[in-house]
């Protein structure tokens, strides 16, 4: 059986889905979209029925392009407001002979059910390392000897209220909620590599209207700060300089400038309309000047925000997101904060574009997680798997989050 799972991301801009097989520890995308949203700012819904809709057109388009019908998916939602906590947990082993994945998860839920979650409800619980006996710093203790197993855990929380209109949305739209995390967290694992997990770093998310700076320690999100400034404020700059249309001035940000003016080519211009005047033009440098300037602005306020969250040295940074897709931005996050700083770049088939980061990353971060506790989890069954192939051979409330954490502590 195949281990194909889906990870979605509910942006202000679009609704990105990505459908992945995970084969010999290598994930290999068999379809993703993304599609208009509406109803979401912030990645928190401020209009359900609009979001329900936005969420049904992405999933016909990808089940049009698998040929069956995606019901379950992983759910990145917006760290904005999260809090963060370390807690302990202990249990006696089951089998001395042998620790398995259910003494994880025995160890893990003793980490949890001490703790208040009646005004914030629970996201992620991600060990930090294990102790077997006088065994220290163990990363997974599976397979391994001992009669007591303990664990350091960091804990995450958000408002109950923003994370319920997501799951409702995407229950309303027909889709099983199998598990969430934060879309940082999904931006680490889209990365995730045996250095950063040994080191203190930074991701830096450019969203369509906020920016988030998350702050990892081995491997293990431990801060994060949302600033109101994003992508669609570069389009503003631009409608405001040259008084094109918003949609205009995307298409302009999107097609045509750099993020360094120093690159742009005096000569080379764009042409648009407004109204009924006469079509109007604008060079590469004056656009690439305004670009350049709010794109500066927003890495400079991340750096600062580092600063504000961490005095540990950092020893990576990532910047993530699509406005990270413009030509020349990593020369200019190489000015801004040298070399140890890079934007993320996903080789990944099907999804080599930042704004996937989020919604590929957690289906990673959801394949770690059942691997840990020794677990299995099927979102596609073999009909399902069969049908794809037959189709096309080059395809190798409160009730909610117990239904969506449930399985992972089942014994």
């Amino acid at each position: 059986m195949s281990d194909i799972y889906t990870g979605i991301d509910l942006g202000t801009d679009s609704i990105k889905i990505v459908v992945s097989e995970k084969v010999n520890d290598k994930y290999y995308v068999l379809a993703s979209v993304s599609s208009p949203s509406s109803g979401i700012e912030n990645g928190l819904i401020v209009d359900t029925k609009a979001a329900v809709t936005s969420v049904k057109n992405a999933f016909r388009e990808i089940n049009d392009l698998l040929g069956i019908k995606i019901t379950k998916v992983v759910a990145c939602i917006p760290p904005t407001n999260c809090k963060m906590d370390i807690v302990l947990g202990s249990v006696h082993v089951l089998d001395y002979n042998e620790i398995t994945g259910v003494d994880v998860s025995n160890v893990l839920l003793d980490a949890i059910k001490g703790q208040d979650f009646s005004h914030e409800e629970l996201v992620t619980a991600m060990p930090i390392h294990f102790t077997i006996d006088e065994h220290h710093n163990i990363r997974d203790p599976k397979g391994m000897k001992g009669s007591v197993l303990e664990t350091r855990v960091v804990i995450s929380t958000t408002n109950k209220e923003s994370l319920y209109r997501i799951l409702e949305v995407l229950k309303l739209s027909g889709i099983e909620t199998v598990d969430i995390a934060y879309s940082s967290v999904g931006d680490y694992y889209a990365i995730k590599n045996r250095k950063y997990d040994e080191l203190v770093g930074a991701i830096i998310n450019i969203g369509e209207t906020s920016t988030n700076v998350s702050i990892f320690n081995k491997g293990i999100q431990i801060k994060n700060s949302v600033l109101p400034v994003g992508s669609i404020h570069v389009d503003k700059d631009l409608t405001y300089v040259f008084k094109s249309k918003l949609e205009d001035s995307r298409k302009i940000k999107e097609n045509f400038s750099l993020a360094l003016a120093s690159y742009a080519d005096q000569n080379d211009t764009w042409e648009f309309s407004i109204g009924k005047e006469e079509p109007k033009e604008v060079n590469q440098v004056g656009v690439s000047k305004v670009v350049e300037a709010r794109v500066r602005e927003i890495l400079k306020l991340a750096k600062n925000e580092i600063k504000n969250l961490t005095n540990r040295e950092i020893r990576y940074i990532i910047i993530t997101g699509g406005l990270s897709e413009l030509a020349g931005f990593g020369n200019l996050v190489e000015q801004e904060f040298g070399f140890v700083a890079k934007v993320c770049n996903i080789q990944t088939m099907g999804i080599r574009h930042n704004k996937f980061s989020s919604c590929y990353g957690i289906i990673k971060y959801f394949d770690d997680k059942l691997s840990l506790r020794g677990k299995q989890y099927r979102m596609i069954s073999q009909e399902d798997v069969d049908t794809m192939l037959s189709i096309d051979s080059s395809i190798t409330n409160d009730n909610m989050i117990s239904k969506v954490f449930g399985h992972f502590f089942e014994h």
